[in-house]
């Protein structure tokens, strides 16, 4: 009979349950003293090992040749309860038996002494779902009951129990699994079960997880469907999630104001089979980790991400201003809202909530206004800039106008036969000092600037050309932008670095290039 995988791989001894040692070493160090206690409260969220702690708690009280705190799993006692046939442990949800016959039942059967193990044990799941007159019954039970008697109640919701219960208990808070603890416990399943599952692939099912080990086994199962193997994209497709590329993109699409291109990635999953609501949960998780980023010089300390996806979450939050980024997630958290209240205008509630977020001047909230003031300072700015730069009057720059001048109407022959493409290239000069102009564009824009902190700025001989030599594709790409050379050329004049009108480029640095290369001089 086949046997869902959570079950299958279920802890049996404490020192088996992941992510809770400051519970289990508390634990198994009364079962092996002997100092049990009379009642238990286990809280903490969904698939923590709140229920699986309080079975094994339950067959260590009553095994027979107990293992360093651990029940030994072999004898009657263990057998009878892991069987779920024992009649001295009994497992009640209060989720439905919430009444106060049902505590009544249990007041009067904890004065009878245990048919067959050494101590009687009542486990109450869900106990926060108990009606107040069934906690009342429950209350001079559980303060004073038998010696034979362990109550162990176990909730999720623990700020709903009154504080008469909570004070007659030991008091035990599961901790939210880390994603590396889940993601190491799936790779040994998947080991045991021939499954074949990549390391990132368990990252993103731990991470959809959040913190709960049986939701992650079972999300795990459910992609490993057919023996499949389970790689990233299988993750996304079984689970409708998308990719951190696409919640980049989207972002950017927003700061933009890409409406089409907003559109269409909503139209992409209502076509497929992802639901628009999970892409929002993902898009509004995504906001998060960028405003992590803004505030954190190492993200990766707060956020479970690679280096890859960090190196992604700083490229994206360094366009997109603090009040945008409010104003954006304003939106995002009441469009979500709606959506749980109404589920069949997903996709519409989609499209308006991108409408106002493309498009402050739709919206007449404080974050909205903010987002609005944050645009208009930047076109002042650059209104500002343009009157700022000097014409070239002055003498001596009239000189070096002209001498431009008679440089660009020389005859072709005047250049040396010798000279190659490549040997006039190194004749260009790198900025020795770029951390005023790099001040300079950051008060102009943040975001170009950030994508200068690492690269490489040569300056052509007649200083009409610049070029930037980015670390990456990505860089190269956002640096080529027409407003992002128009706002370096800017902040170079204002430097005094070169005229208001130098032609920008962007490219990649060469990566394998020859030692001794003249290209290579150039990086």
């Amino acid at each position: 009979m086949y046997q869902a995988l959570y079950r299958k791989y279920r802890p049996t001894v404490f020192s088996d349950v992941c992510g809770q040692e400051h519970v289990t070493s508390v634990l198994q160090y009364e079962c092996e003293n002997g100092r049990i206690s009379h009642a238990y409260l286990f809280c903490g969220s969904r698939g923590t090992g709140k229920t699986t702690c309080a079975k094994i708690l339950a067959r260590a009280v009553n095994c027979e040749d107990p293992k360093n705190g651990n029940p030994c799993g072999e004898c009657a006692s263990c057998r009878s309860i892991e069987a779920g046939n024992a009649m001295d442990v009994l497992e009640m949800d209060a989720a439905s038996n919430n009444g106060v016959e049902y505590i009544r039942d249990i007041r009067d059967a904890v004065s009878f002494t245990p048919a067959a193990l050494k101590r009687r044990v009542y486990i109450i799941d869900e106990v926060h779902m108990l009606s107040m007159s069934a906690f009342n019954a429950l209350l001079k039970t559980l303060e004073e009951p038998p010696e034979h008697v362990v109550f162990i109640l176990a909730t999720t919701e623990m700020h709903k129990l009154p504080a008469t219960i909570v004070s007659r208990c030991q008091r035990f808070d599961f901790h939210r699994i880390p994603v590396s603890v889940i993601a190491e416990r799936l790779s040994y399943i998947a080991s045991r079960e021939s499954l074949r599952l990549d390391p990132e692939a368990a990252l993103r099912i731990a991470r959809q997880a959040q913190g709960g080990m049986r939701d992650a086994i079972s999300l795990f199962e459910i992609c490993a469907g057919g023996g499949a193997d389970v790689t990233v994209r299988r993750v996304e497709e079984i689970l409708g999630l998308s990719g951190r590329e696409s919640l980049r993109d989207a972002a950017l699409a927003l700061v933009r104001g890409d409406m089409p291109t907003i559109l269409r990635i909503l139209a992409e999953i209502a076509a497929s089979s992802r639901d628009v609501a999970v892409f929002w949960q993902e898009l509004i998780g995504f906001y998060r980790d960028m405003m992590v980023a803004k505030y954190c010089a190492d993200p990766m300390q707060y956020l479970d991400l690679t280096p890859e996806e960090t190196q992604l979450l700083k490229e994206a939050a360094a366009q997109i201003s603090l009040q945008i980024l409010t104003y954006h997630s304003a939106v995002l958290d009441g469009a979500l809202t709606e959506m749980q209240r109404t589920p069949g205008m997903k996709r519409t509630i989609a499209e308006f909530a991108c409408l106002r977020m493309c498009d402050p001047h739709l919206d007449d909230s404080a974050a909205a206004l903010a987002a609005r003031i944050d645009r208009l300072e930047n076109t002042v700015r650059m209104l500002e800039l343009n009157k700022a730069v000097p014409v070239s009057s002055a003498p001596a720059e009239r000189e070096e106008v002209g001498a431009a001048a008679e440089a660009a109407s020389a005859p072709p022959a005047a250049v040396r036969p010798t000279e190659t493409p490549a040997a006039a290239e190194t004749a260009w000069e790198p900025l020795a000092d770029a951390s005023d102009f790099i001040e300079k564009l950051a008060e102009l824009d943040r975001q170009t600037a950030s994508f200068l902190a690492a690269a490489r700025i040569l300056i052509s001989p007649d200083g009409g050309s610049v070029k930037i030599l980015c670390d990456s594709d990505f860089a190269v790409r956002m640096l080529s932008r027409e407003d992002a050379g128009k706002r370096i050329a800017d902040a170079l004049a204002l430097c005094g670095i070169t005229e208001g009108t130098a032609r920008i480029t962007a490219e990649r640095k060469a990566a394998d290039a020859a030692p001794g290369d003249a290209a290579q001089e150039l990086y």
